[in-house]
């Protein structure tokens, strides 16, 4: 008895040392981050100004690789196929979940396929349209689509939340408003100042600038609370519309089966980050609430969030074949 429990704590103590060894030694060469979404995207730009903090903190540079498509489904099989070294990262958004429910035969699992290193930040929506369309309101612009039935145009990024989001309220208000996919929300954005789209969802950072020079008018936002920035715009619940209070949500994760140290390690470096003044500050400006959460508490977030969204695509009737 006496030389088995030798041999058992023999054995726990080369085990210790040995994830000592791994969390020590890594980083020892450059991290690659990949994000599913293109270049100059919200989600792109989180990515790239959290890793540029973090960066200094594991000793390593964090190389950024966008591969955009499909709605965030070709980078998210791409890191999900990669080695689980913890030399490949993914920023995943709240299209992540989204489209776990949306597209069949992805050839990964989101919970199963991927480990969760830590969540970033939330964020809100705002629903805005062009200034051509009458309307001042959430009800005016309501009221004005039921009177031209087909005549306005909803541009989306496909697979993300605005395109849920949009479809969602088409549902909710009963209005028959044209479906636009795009392959990103900022090529939206170039056809809405075309006068091609006249209603979109999108984030603070993205329509921020186009709101204060009036190119486009925002009714309303998805955060429980009113947008500071925009304090006269009233929230959906304000509207009557509490079923669209969602907001953006982004983590990094991991290919499954990478070693715990090395996620213990990552996670403790970007919650360290998160918690920065100069990184909150300038993450604010961008419309990014950082949060700082353990490892298990992200898990839990994205296992509710995959439960979340086949009920709304269900109400919606969005599904991609």
């Amino acid at each position: 008895m006496i030389c088995a429990r030798l041999v058992f704590a023999s054995l726990l103590a080369i085990g210790v040392g040995t994830s000592s060894a791994i969390a020590q030694d890594y980083p020892s060469k450059p991290i690659k981050m990949i994000v599913p979404f293109i270049p100059g995207s919200p989600v792109d730009v989180l990515a790239r100004l959290v890793s540029n903090h973090l960066a200094p903190r594991l000793g390593q540079s964090i190389v950024i690789e966008n591969k955009p498509g499909a709605g965030t489904t070709i980078g998210t099989k791409i890191a999900a196929s990669a080695d689980p070294d913890g030399y490949t990262l993914m920023i995943a958004a709240t299209s992540f979940a989204i489209s776990s429910a949306m597209y069949s035969n992805l050839g990964y699992d989101p919970l199963k396929s991927f480990d969760a290193v830590g969540f970033l930040a939330r964020s809100p929506q705002l629903l805005v349209i062009t200034p051509d369309v009458p309307a001042k309101t959430l009800k005016e612009f309501v009221a004005y689509a039921h009177a031209n039935p087909g005549k306005l145009n909803f541009g989306f990024g496909l697979g993300t939340l605005p395109q849920i989001l949009g479809e969602y309220f088409k549902v909710l208000t009963k209005t028959d408003i044209a479906s636009i996919p795009y392959k990103g929300g900022e090529q939206v954005r170039v056809d809405m100042l075309g006068g091609r789209i006249q209603m979109n969802f999108g984030p603070p950072p993205s329509v921020m600038s186009l709101i204060r020079q009036g190119k486009v008018r925002a009714l309303a936002v998805t955060s429980e609370a009113r947008y500071q920035d925009l304090p006269d715009v009233p929230t959906f619940k304000e509207s009557g519309l509490p079923q669209l209070s969602v907001s953006f949500t982004a983590g990094f994760v991991a290919p499954a089966g990478t070693p715990k140290p090395i996620l213990r390690r990552l996670n403790d470096s970007l919650n360290e980050t998160l918690r920065s003044p100069e990184l909150g500050a300038a993450m604010a400006k961008l419309g990014f609430q950082p949060e700082a959460w353990t490892i298990a508490q992200y898990e839990a977030f994205l296992a509710d969030e995959v439960k979340l969204w086949p009920g709304i695509l269900k109400a919606t009737g969005v599904s991609v074949k």
